[in-house]
């Protein structure tokens, strides 16, 4: 019996990934543990709320004693490590939520690992989820992050999952505990939270709201989607080797000024509005501190040892996700209203 950790299960790529455990592999035990901040959402996963081989756990990751609990009920014998504060913007107000959900919080997990597990790491694995940001900025001259580049960060963000890697790292080192990391490209699809560009601009436009574009939108950014992103965790959680870094991309170049365009028209086509109409809404504005020029990942190591390659072409993979979000226009206002956020408060108050 394979007990599962997933950790930050509720959001977006989090989602995804306990969907697919669970549907995949009916004789897995998932357990979903989030804290259910402004991120995570259970509607995410109404379809799979009821199966039998699916649990969701309400907690922090930063809570050792909680974590720790979790590992001796549940007989956990394999992490997939989600949970992250990723918004870079808000990492540049408040650094020191980040540093603590992200680098504290994979110490937790990594030490609740270490002591239960007690050195028998027969089929044990902890996966780390990480992000390319980690490897700092690119120059526009083809040169792609891979797997040996150095660690630049740039943002606190970026910083605090950088230390995140290390600690994941140090601990195959030190105490032979069975590790991966990935570092991903930026993800797109179904139930990203509306902060993030793609869904950001899909509700903007919706609602005839400005796009706000950093800069001159010269910023170009490896995009992925993110089904395909879940499909790799689940291919190197199965098949990856002990102590190795994957870097997991789209090979999917964007500058962002030419994919709110894509959006724009995309979007409007699917409203009925003539081409073109929101091309007004676009609006430039102070660039970002610390804004990368250029993230693109090489996951030539990912297809050449374990076969996995995306699935969907950017235009086809956009319009899927506009449809999404136009179709699912509840889901989008309630996370937008915070109805939710309200919702879960007075529920879990009440146990």
């Amino acid at each position: 019996m394979r007990n599962i950790l997933i950790t930050g299960g509720a959001g977006f790529i989090g989602s995804h990934v306990v969907r697919l455990f669970v549907t995949k592999y009916p004789d897995y035990h998932i357990v979903n543990f989030d804290k259910l901040t402004y991120a995570g959402n259970l509607a995410n996963l109404k379809d799979i709320e009821n199966k039998p081989n699916y649990t969701f756990v309400r907690g922090d990751i930063c809570d050792f004693e909680s974590v720790r609990n979790l590992f001796v009920k549940y007989d956990i014998n394999g992490v997939i490590h989600l949970a992250a504060e990723s918004h870079v913007d808000r990492s540049i107000k408040d650094p020191f939520t980040f540093a603590k959900t992200n680098v504290l919080g994979t110490l937790s997990l990594l030490q609740a690992a270490r002591e239960y597990w007690d050195g028998n790491y027969d089929d044990k694995l902890f996966y780390h989820i990480s992000t390319d940001e980690v490897y700092g900025s690119l120059a526009f001259d083809g040169e792609l992050f891979r797997e040996t580049n150095k660690y630049d960060p740039h943002s606190p963000y970026s910083a605090s999952k950088a230390s995140s890697d290390h600690f994941v790292r140090a601990f195959h080192d030190t105490y032979g505990m069975p590790v991966i990391v990935t570092n991903c490209s930026n993800n797109y699809g179904p139930y990203q939270f509306p902060e993030k560009l793609i869904p950001l601009f899909i509700n903007n436009i919706r609602h005839n709201k400005p796009l706000p574009v950093y800069g001159k939108g010269e910023n170009v950014r490896d995009w992925l989607y993110v089904v395909d992103h879940a499909r790799a965790i689940d291919v190197i959680f199965h098949k990856g080797r002990v102590a190795e870094t994957y870097n997991i991309g789209g090979f999917n170049e964007w500058k962002n000024i030419d994919l709110i365009k894509v959006m724009i028209k995309v979007t409007d086509k699917l409203l009925g509005r003539p081409a073109g109409t929101s091309d007004h809404l676009i609006t430039y504005v102070k660039d970002r501190a610390g804004h990368d020029l250029r993230y693109a990942i090489d996951s030539t190591k990912l297809k050449k040892e374990l076969g996995w390659e995306p699935s969907l072409q950017f235009e086809e993979g956009i319009e899927q996700t506009v449809r999404w979000y136009l179709d699912n226009q509840e889901w989008l206002d309630n996370v937008t209203s915070g109805e939710y956020e309200k919702y879960y408060e007075k529920m879990y108050s009440n146990r």
